[in-house]
């Protein structure tokens, strides 16, 4: 019978063995999730700061109403423009409120039709998703929207696709304010806003928030102190010779890029 002598160095090579090929496997994944986030598409979070101090209040409409007018009205004494992104739905609920909106020169924009989770869909449906939304806000405005929030803030490669191949283009945010949260306070709002913005940030509102009106003011009177100004989103990014850098700032495209 014949034994196998196991000594130190066969099991050196043994363990080198293993350990090289766990290396390499581990390089092999790594490479493969680095070339997959490379090839990932953003939305816009934000605009590359054009030493201006210029920022973009959006508001999300999606459920209720009770302070749209309240919105319009805090926003009129600063006289301050707005970009609102509306629900096919809560169009359909309050078309008055649109054209409220609308008429006071804030700009207003598709957050799809039946607030679905978009990735979720084929390209057809999304498609009817943007193009429902946009005539009935167009029926009313008499515009068309350029500009598309998805719901959730949820969205993929084939999303952005989409939206992009429909001449639109994706807005997200990079200053969220949580005042869709039912415990957040005014002065959370406040701070989580203040304290974060910065020159070509958008700002995530609600309308129907519970602490918005009150929160609103504060903010705007803060940021006006601190030389900010406020635009138009639709104004404030680059409609064309742009780049999204992996934190989804909007870049304008260098020479050679």
């Amino acid at each position: 019978m014949r034994f196998l002598i196991i000594t130190k160095r066969h099991i050196t090579v043994a363990l080198s063995l293993i350990l090289g090929f766990t290396v390499i496997t581990v390089s092999i994944f790594s490479y493969q999730a680095l070339a997959a986030s490379s090839n990932r598409l953003l939305p816009i979070y934000c605009v590359e700061d054009k030493g201006d101090k210029t920022v973009a209040l959006s508001f999300d409409a999606a459920w209720g109403n009770e302070d749209t007018e309240q919105l319009i009205n805090i926003l009129g004494k600063y006289k301050i423009k707005a970009s609102f992104f509306v629900v096919g739905s809560w169009v359909d609920k309050y078309p008055e409120s649109v054209k409220q909106l609308s008429d006071a020169g804030h700009e207003i924009h598709n957050h799809s039709n039946s607030h679905p989770h978009m990735p979720q869909l084929s390209v057809a449906q999304m498609t009817e998703e943007l193009n429902a939304c946009n005539e009935k806000i167009s029926a009313i405005t008499g515009k068309k929207p350029i500009l598309f929030r998805a719901p959730y803030g949820d969205y993929s490669n084939t999303m952005l696709e989409t939206v992009t191949n429909n001449g639109m283009y994706t807005i997200q945010w990079d200053i969220d304010s949580r005042d869709w949260k039912e415990d957040y306070t005014t002065d959370k709002i406040v701070r989580g806003v203040c304290d974060n913005v910065k020159s070509g940030s958008i700002v995530l509102f609600h309308n129907a928030a519970k602490n918005t009106p009150e929160a609103l003011p504060i903010i705007i009177e803060k940021l006006i102190a601190e030389g900010y100004r406020f635009e138009l989103i639709s104004n404030m990014i680059y409609k064309e010779n742009y780049t999204i850098d992996h934190t989804g700032m909007q870049k304008a495209e260098k020479d050679g890029e």
